[in-house]
């Protein structure tokens, strides 16, 4: 009985070892697809129903991305893929224009899991930022729910916070505090023993394929492993004037003030112009 629990022992310190032999090796990208979901709310007396219907179909399909997820078994980058569908989400039906902007396709963001790091690329009022800050842990609670996408097993992970935002409106004298809860489903593989993901989440016990959070969708639909065509390589961003977490944060607030001044007072003869910022 001894020599098979020696036995048996021995097999599982084998494989542990292969396993980190293998993840300290490994290399990849991983492509994802994002989609979100657009609700605009206006005054009917200034646009019909099938006007917003239409608007928010274009805005939906302008706002469907591509992305890279490069990664080692310690650091990843994010990025958009190249295309010509570059620059602010626009629709416009009977008159009516909107514009989201949604963002510069070539910026980067850079994780390091070991140090527990990251480097954004920002861009606010017309100026470059590179935000350096240490990484924030998300209190994921694992579930027992598991589904494939595409050739691997996900997991289910769930995460839930409060924070604080600051909300502006048309005819507002002075910015508003109010908390927001946000609720993120996540869906990894331990199939992939790294623990990176899409945009900023990190942090389960192999690689995010999906990730839900309200409206916006991110999902997997293809992984290279250990490409020995073109070998992986981590870009870090460094474009901008560093600054931390918190010194950005102040940044899109003043941003915020000055359009608040802009609209400050006006009661808005028509369509309302809300903002809002938050973690």
């Amino acid at each position: 009985m001894k020599s098979k629990i020696l036995l048996i022992a021995v097999f599982l310190l084998i494989g542990s070892t292969i396993q980190n032999s293998i993840a300290q090796g490994l290399t990849g990208r991983a492509y994802y697809k994002s989609s979100s979901q657009i609700k605009i709310s206006m005054d009917s007396t200034k646009m019909a129903p099938e006007q917003m219907a239409e608007i928010q179909a274009q805005l939906k399909k302008q706002m469907e991305k591509d992305y890279i997820l490069s990664f080692t078994q310690t650091e990843s980058n994010w990025k958009q893929a190249e295309s010509l569908g570059g620059g602010p989400a626009t629709a416009s039906s009977g008159g009516m224009t909107m514009v989201i902007n949604t963002g510069s396709a070539d910026r980067v963001l850079y994780k390091n899991i070991a140090d527990q790091a990251f480097e954004q690329e920002q861009e606010m009022m017309g100026k470059e930022f590179l935000v350096k800050d240490i990484l924030e842990p998300a209190e994921w609670e694992l579930t027992d729910e598991s589904k494939k996408i595409g050739n691997y097993t996900a997991q289910k992970a769930i995460y839930s916070k409060i924070i604080d935002s600051q909300r502006f409106s048309t005819g507002m004298t002075e910015m508003e505090n109010v908390k927001d809860t946000i609720n993120i489903t996540a869906w990894f593989t331990p199939e992939i023993p790294v623990s990176h993901g899409p945009e900023n989440y990190f942090g389960l016990p192999g690689l995010i394929l999906e990730v839900q959070n309200q409206g916006r969708v991110l999902i997997c639909d293809k992984i290279e492993l250990n490409p020995s065509s073109n070998p992986v390589k981590i870009d870090r961003p460094k474009r901008g004037k560093i600054v931390s977490r918190e010194e950005f944060r102040v940044v899109q607030e003043e941003s915020m003030k000055q359009m608040m001044n802009q609209y400050q007072g006006k009661p808005g003869e028509g369509n309302q112009v809300t903002i809002k910022i938050g973690n």
